[in-house]
């Protein structure tokens, strides 16, 4: 269990719920589906094994979810998707390709941002082009990076899942990764659920917490229980 601390812990369902993807199709892209006679491996494998063999995400998964999903809506198949990811992963070194802020758009095409040093010890910076100018991809790469905190390797270490004005932030070194309030720490669903049954200002004195926390808390779950229903 020791090393699973820092790494998130999502079921496909919780994944979903988060990301407004179906779980079934989580499940199929970490684990890989029949169609017909033909099967589709997985576009890549969780950074998360169980001895029971359960489907678990870790953050980087959660991450690369929300990148896959963001390119397939915009057109492209699962098939472009995974081979992405196969030329990505053999260039920069990740299982988690999609999931760094190497990706760059100029608004028709996608490139992977690769920094090379050269035999004299200077960086230089090379794009390398993904899916040749086949889809529109204005604003689908970009608004992705905004929300999310890279270290310096280009590594996401948070994300804020409705842009840092809510406060709401998923970090996976806390609370396992699930949403908690930026300012407090404390999972918004806890808070969210207490102040449903006692009020805003009994959970703000229960919880140690602003009374601003609790209605971004209740504003993050109202959310995503309308996202679910939809």
């Amino acid at each position: 269990m020791a090393d699973l601390i820092g790494k998130g812990l999502y079921t496909p369902a919780e994944a979903g719920r988060l990301l407004r993807v179906p779980p079934q199709k989580i499940t199929r892209w970490l684990r890989g589906h029949s169609v017909k006679g033909q099967y589709y491996p997985a576009l890549w494998k969780s950074e998360i094994t169980l001895d029971d063999d359960q489907l678990i995400l870790g953050f980087r998964d959660l991450m690369e979810v929300r990148v896959a999903d963001a390119f397939i809506r915009a057109g492209v198949s699962a098939i472009r998707v995974r081979s992405a990811i196969q030329v990505a992963k053999e260039v920069i070194g990740s299982d988690h390709p999609l999931s760094t802020d190497k990706f760059r758009t100029d608004g028709r095409e996608i490139f992977l941002r690769i920094i090379e040093m050269d035999d004299s010890g200077e960086e230089t910076e090379r794009l390398l082009n993904l899916f040749r100018r086949q889809y529109e991809f204005r604003g689908i790469v970009e608004p992705i990076l905004k929300t999310v905190d890279f270290d310096a390797e280009g590594e996401p270490q948070q994300w804020w899942p409705n842009g840092r004005r809510l406060n709401i932030v998923i970090d996976p070194e806390r609370s396992f990764g699930q949403p908690i309030d930026a300012e407090t720490s404390v999972p918004t669903a806890i808070l969210a659920s207490f102040a449903e049954m006692q009020g805003i200002e009994a959970t703000a004195k229960a919880y140690e917490v602003p009374e601003n926390s609790v209605r971004r808390a209740l504003e993050f779950e109202n959310m995503l229980s309308e996202r679910k229903a939809a």
